[in-house]
């Protein structure tokens, strides 16, 4: 949540994502951050560069996780978190990060240390899941493994 609040902050978001707006803060903020706007040996070139990489970052992320990019993705995440079994799952913080059979994963923010416990002592893992953690969680797709063919 710590991650989530302070790309907010970053990008001026103050509830809900709206994509378009994101946009347009993320190409304000990247112009003015942009390493080649510094001349080569310019001590801001150097903060330019872990700045921009900061604002990329947070965009993306924020992007992932807005309403209209998880409408766009829920048959994909509905079938995910119906048919395909949980492969792993890692908790860090409060950050609860599941791969799933066909190789990816999702994480989800806001899990606590409690509800891992629980979930790690459900005998039925898939069941648990489906009622305590994807209905309540804010959650994102982080990776997917590719397919070889």
């Amino acid at each position: 949540m710590k991650r989530i609040n302070e790309y907010k902050k970053l990008f001026g978001v103050e509830k809900d994502i709206e994509l378009k707006a994101l946009k347009s803060s993320y190409r304000h903020l990247i112009k003015e951050w942009h390493p080649d706007k510094f001349q080569e040996g310019d001590p801001l070139r150097k903060e330019a560069a872990l700045n921009s990489r900061k604002i990329i970052d947070g965009y993306h992320f924020l992007v992932s996780i807005a309403p209209e990019t998880k409408a766009a993705n829920l048959e994909e995440f509905t079938n995910t978190i119906t048919n395909i079994g949980i492969a792993d799952f890692q908790h860090k913080g409060m950050l609860l990060e599941i791969t799933y059979l066909d190789g990816s994963t999702y994480e989800f923010f806001g899990v606590t240390r409690s509800i891992y416990i629980k979930m790690i002592n459900s005998d039925k893992l898939n069941r648990f899941a489906r009622r305590t953690i994807y209905p309540k969680y804010l959650y994102r797709k982080s990776k997917q493994m590719l397919e070889h063919a």
